[in-house]
């Protein structure tokens, strides 16, 4: 059977010599058309993962490496890299001709995805029975060899042992002992770049930010974070894992999808000079965007202001503060009270309409 014909130029071959990818439309379709050795290739501009524009991505070899998730496809065949074969990604024929590429738009070959485990934290959100369960994340920084007293993590150690005591379940994260990366700005790629599960995690198994996304998402009914101030604000820790946080709020955004549900959060702040309520109000923003729902006075905190620069009295009195551990399993309580009514009750949603903050979808 002769093949059907329908030629279409998309543009001029000197336009390759620069970039030797490029983004093209052709009849409402966008391509990825590329020039290797004097070679043309064209191919679908939509990755096969979450519909990532390849024409904007670079060259590997014969491969174009998608610009989001580095997934890579062949420019001419458009299969997948070596052990992914069974991706492929539509690929037309093309020709140069008086200097015009020209693409035959009634002869593409067909889209094929393969089969991809998902990975393990996509699973469905769903509370498991049993008792409460209440996760404590310190941030606080430090020479793990050469560990100094950190009033955040004290108060905290004070909170999940009033959750044991009250009969919870409990886990402690110390994102000092985790190896994870720092966000790279995938959502500023496009809102859909950003998924769930992180693309990071998905794409790194040793990430160790799976942890922080396991407790947060799936196991914990009650959380407590304990952040040390510095020059006025949370820790870099802390910043560096809400940066990596970005996937379960954008979750809502693309998708709708609400992914924290009847979860309680509350905040242990300590430091030596003060900004306490500034530091709070950043945390209680942050984690209400995630879903997160907070008791009555949803924090403890202590500081003893600018001009207290003896430190050495700061830890002394953090230390041996009797009223600091009550407000600690106090919060504690109260974190872990709402968090069973909440969950008795059932009523948070699965989905949620925010106006203006839905993202454009991909088409693939």
């Amino acid at each position: 059977m002769a093949e059907v014909e329908n030629w279409v130029d998309v543009g001029a071959m000197e336009d390759l010599a620069a970039a030797p990818l490029k983004r093209v439309t052709a009849m409402n379709q966008e391509l990825a058309i590329s020039v290797k050795d004097g070679k043309l290739g064209a191919v679908s501009n939509a990755c096969n993962h979450v519909g990532g524009p390849l024409g904007e991505g670079r060259l590997d070899g014969e491969l174009i490496v998608c610009p989001w998730h580095h997934w890579k496809f062949d420019r001419c065949t458009g299969v997948g890299e070596a052990g992914f074969e069974q991706d492929r990604i539509p690929a037309y024929p093309v020709r140069a001709e008086n200097g015009r590429i020209l693409v035959n738009m009634a002869a593409g070959s067909k889209r094929a995805r393969g089969s991809h485990e998902p990975h393990p934290l996509a699973r469905t959100v769903e509370r498991a029975a049993g008792p409460l369960r209440f996760a404590g994340i310190a941030t606080s920084a430090m020479d793990a060899a050469n560990p100094r007293f950190s009033g955040s993590d004290h108060l905290l150690d004070h909170a999940l042992r009033e959750a044991a005591n009250l009969g919870a379940e409990t886990r402690l994260i110390r994102l000092n002992d985790l190896k994870f990366r720092a966000c790279e700005g995938y959502y500023s790629k496009s809102a859909q770049a950003c998924t769930w599960p992180c693309s990071i995690t998905q794409m790194d198994a040793q990430d160790q930010m799976d942890q922080v996304y396991e407790a947060l998402v799936h196991w914990a009914d009650a959380v407590i974070v304990a952040s040390p101030i510095r020059w006025g604000t949370a820790s870099s820790l802390y910043f560096k894992m809400t940066e990596r946080l970005n996937c379960v709020q954008n979750a809502i955004t693309i998708r709708n999808q609400v992914l924290i549900r009847n979860k309680v959060a509350g905040f242990v702040i300590v430091g030596g000079q003060d900004n306490i309520q500034a530091v709070a109000g950043q945390m209680l923003g942050f984690f209400a965007e995630l879903g997160f729902i907070f008791p009555q006075f949803p924090y403890i905190a202590h500081s003893r202001g600018w001009s207290h620069e003896d430190m050495e009295r700061n830890v002394e009195i953090v230390r041996n503060s009797q009223e600091l551990a009550e407000g600690a399993a106090m919060l504690t309580k109260r974190c872990l009270d709402l968090a069973a009514h909440l969950i008795a009750r059932d009523e948070a949603p699965t989905s949620i309409e925010r106006g203006g903050r839905k993202a454009h979808a991909m088409q693939i």
